[in-house]
């Protein structure tokens, strides 16, 4: 790679800001004995903060900052495929799976309909609606790379999808136990309704705490078979972008929607089904010291999404996001709302059912 010196200077602050943003969730769960922020989100808003102190960034340095969160979440979406499992859908959160499917079509539909009103980008509207009923940031970070979406397109679903996240996080255990939830009740609501996998962690630790049953896990089960929706959603999202590329005139009209997909299906998108794969089968499950090379896999995609994302800040100014992104940030509540009360009518209607 043939980079200047101002590129490299770049990218290795991006990596730096990533590597730190990551570290700092295990700062704050010693502290408030949770992740408030995910590492992703952190490095976001650091190099927010820089771009907006620094007046002017220089036309190379943001090219470095652009490579960063292009390819950083490539490899970053490809080593996360190595922590997800086709065997999980089978497991124990499989019963969660007919409001999973349904809280996908619901969040989408919503984000896609009521981000048309508002006047809200059709990319961030898919970047909400998949942030919302998947995995947040890095449901994001996925989608994001096969939509072709812009930088500040990114920022805004990350910041819908944090605020609303972390008002779940906190506020789900109380609510469950206020309305007499069942253990399983909870692990639907929990596992359905709570965008990033490390907030499900916060809220099971303070339910668990609450009900004095450390061994409870059932809202992480329930997340798991969720976030390997992932694969589903990604290679959707594919075709769809696929019959975009021909309607508009990038791809002939005169070939099939199999060759449009074969010709601009994303690389990165089938080596994450290929790791998937190769995790379900159990390749990843051996020891690296003290953790697995799943659990490797897992911290380093974390990395690698915080320094993509430390690359997306150094180009949104704060004015941009009071100016444009209410609106997002409006969409990503009713989003949230939306899928919330439907998990929750569900835990109730089909308690039965749920246990």
């Amino acid at each position: 790679m043939n980079f200047s010196k101002k590129k490299w200077s770049a990218i290795i602050l991006c990596l730096v800001i990533g590597f730190l943003a990551t570290q700092s969730t295990d700062l704050q769960n010693s502290m408030f004995g949770r992740t408030v922020m995910g590492g992703p989100m952190v490095a976001l808003l650091v190099s927010m903060i820089i771009c907006n102190i620094i007046p002017k960034l220089d036309k190379e340095f943001k090219d470095g900052t652009t490579f960063c969160s292009k390819k950083f979440l490539n490899w970053g979406i490809i080593l996360t495929g190595g922590t997800l499992s086709f065997a999980s859908i089978l497991g124990t959160g499989v019963k969660a799976l007919p409001l999973i499917i349904f809280n996908i079509i619901l969040s989408f539909t919503v984000a896609i309909v009521i981000g048309k009103k508002l006047g809200v980008t059709k990319n961030t509207s898919v970047l909400v609606g998949g942030g919302t009923c998947i995995c947040g940031g890095t449901a994001i970070a996925t989608l994001s790379r096969i939509i072709k979406a812009q930088d500040f397109e990114i920022a805004f679903a990350m910041a819908a999808i944090f605020l609303f996240d972390t008002i779940s996080a906190f506020s789900y255990p109380y609510i469950a136990t206020a309305l007499g939830f069942t253990e399983n009740q909870f692990a639907f609501v929990a596992g359905t309704a709570i965008n990033d996998t490390s907030s499900v962690a916060g809220a099971q630790a303070t339910y668990q705490a609450m009900i004095g049953n450390m061994d409870f896990n059932g809202a992480l089960n329930v997340k798991l078979v969720r976030t390997t929706m992932l694969i589903f959603v990604a290679v959707f999202w594919t075709i769809m972008a696929a019959r975009e590329a021909k309607k508009s005139g990038e791809i002939s009209a005169n070939e099939s929607i199999f060759a449009v997909v074969k010709k601009t299906f994303p690389m990165f998108i089938l080596w994450f089904v290929v790791m998937a794969g190769l995790n379900t089968v159990g390749l990843f499950n051996f020891n690296l010291g003290s953790m697995t090379a799943a659990k490797w896999l897992s911290k380093i995609s974390k990395f690698l999404f915080a320094s993509a994302l430390a690359g997306v800040g150094f180009k949104i100014k704060f004015s941009e996001v009071f100016s444009k992104g209410l609106k997002p940030i409006a969409l990503g509540g009713i989003t949230w709302a939306c899928v919330a009360l439907a998990s929750y009518a569900f835990a109730f209607i089909f308690t039965g059912y749920i246990g």
